[in-house]
């Protein structure tokens, strides 16, 4: 499949500043929306204690992952604080031919998707405050001082360029931050275009299948 084809499923992408809540809230909404499936993206950065392989991220070398971007394995990639993330192209590929996907990937690889997806749903999510950002990071218990400065710093570079997506989310309160990522994505799945694709014979019995192609051509 390529990036110009029309796959059966949309894709999602999930973009936030590290401390943001974003991984939180695609988790809790992927526990809503089972046939939703998310990515695990490859890392060269070590693996934090909880995390495991396969499920927070596949972790690799730099060797494995230098080999991945020379045989075009990856549709995005990015160096985030000094470690490369990037998604398989294949996994994404191959989900869409049946489903629906998401992505929760940084804004260096949210523009690449949108440059090879232009139908992809973009979400930005932000925090109610800087104040409550460095709160969350500190929270965490995972980074130095200098790094949380440095990850506060890179935030509002990367929270700047909110006007880009698609939709923005403030989370501030997680269970309505997540209902409003819930809805974006039902709202996707709603449009005509895809009802259309989806519901052809129904809509076909409903209408007449003159008719129906008619009113498809218009949307």
């Amino acid at each position: 499949m390529s990036a110009t084809s029309t796959p059966l499923g949309s894709l999602f992408v999930v973009c936030a500043p590290s401390g943001t809540g974003k991984t939180s809230l695609v988790r809790a909404l992927v526990g809503l929306l089972s046939d939703l499936k998310v990515s695990v993206s490859h890392t060269t950065r070590p693996q934090r204690p909880g995390e495991r392989d396969g499920r927070d991220y596949y972790f690799v070398d730099q060797t494995e992952f230098q080999r991945m971007l020379s045989t075009d394995a990856l549709l995005e990639h990015a160096l985030v604080f000094d470690h490369q993330y990037g998604t398989s192209r294949k996994w994404v590929e191959e989900t869409l031919q049946h489903g629906d996907a998401i992505l929760e990937i940084d804004w260096q690889g949210a523009r690449q998707i949108r440059e090879a997806f232009p139908a992809c749903v973009s979400i930005q999510v932000v925090p109610p405050s800087l104040a409550t950002l460095e709160e969350r990071l500190r929270r965490r218990g995972q980074d130095a001082e200098a790094t949380i400065s440095r990850r506060m710093a890179e935030a509002v570079r990367e929270m700047a360029d909110y006007a880009e997506f698609d939709y923005l989310i403030i989370n501030d309160d997680f269970e309505l931050a997540l209902d409003r990522l819930q809805a974006v994505v039902l709202a996707e799945r709603a449009r005509v275009r895809r009802m259309r694709r989806e519901h052809q014979e129904l809509l076909c019995h409903l209408l007449g299948p003159a008719l129906a192609a008619a009113k498809g051509d218009e949307a």
